[in-house]
């Protein structure tokens, strides 16, 4: 269960992270050298099938492809910086677990797209609404009930500017909630700390929240609820 394996001096790769904790290992891929990146999720998509790496650059994804392309499949999301990477005729298991992930705004995509993609890697099925912040709180009257019949096992809410959407949503939701606070808004608390703060003062219970722009973090905790929920099924 502690199966470790070095890649060239830069690396040590915990290859049993999914079997010890129910979330892969991934690659967080700011500041590491594309070089580093491109060796790291080789090793990882060949032992465990797939993996994701987060805060890829076209750069970086550009030399993935060119090394990694013939080998395995890619999928690159520009939005979401990220990557992810399998092993030929490798075919991901669904857990029937299932999440709802909601933005804010269109600004917050960007981090709304990265949960998503971290919970489908864990094998979630996952709702997407978007653009339904309080600016419109009408724009809430439709997924609400969507979520509701669809009977999620969780929510992950991103939102910026002053953070309040995830508040909102569990509020009228079924399900706990993970606040997703972005870097999205104007001057002072603009880079998320305002948001950041409203959703950790919120008053309503079930909320619990991630550092800013922490969208594979909240993606991971979602899938991990909603796959030990699925299980118990």
């Amino acid at each position: 269960m502690h199966a470790v394996e070095t890649v060239g001096h830069f690396a040590r790769l915990d290859l049993k992270r999914h079997e010890r904790t129910g979330i892969p290992e991934a690659v967080f891929a700011a500041s590491k050298t594309n070089q580093q990146v491109v060796a790291i999720l080789a090793r990882l998509a060949q032992a465990a099938g797939q993996t994701l790496a987060t805060h890829v650059t076209t750069e970086c994804a550009a030399l993935v492809r060119r090394k990694l392309g013939k080998r395995f499949q890619l999928d690159y999301n520009p939005l979401a910086q990220t990557m992810v990477v399998r092993r030929r005729g490798f075919v991901a298991k669904r857990t029937g677990g299932r999440i709802a992930v909601v933005a804010a705004g269109t600004a917050d995509l960007r981090v709304a797209e990265e949960a998503r993609v971290t919970a489908e890697l864990m094998g979630c099925e996952v709702l997407k609404f978007y653009d339904v912040g309080i600016a419109g709180i009408h724009r809430l009257i439709e997924p609400l009930p969507q979520m509701h019949d669809a009977d999620i096992a969780c929510a992950v809410v991103c939102a910026g500017m002053e953070g309040a959407l995830p508040a909102v949503v569990r509020g009228l939701l079924h399900a706990p909630v993970i606040g997703v606070p972005v870097s999205t808004g104007y001057g002072y608390g603009g880079r998320g700390e305002g948001a950041l703060m409203t959703m950790l003062q919120s008053c309503a219970p079930g909320l619990t929240v991630v550092n800013i722009d922490n969208g594979f973090g909240a993606g991971a905790t979602a899938a991990l609820i909603a796959n030990r929920m699925a299980a118990k099924k």
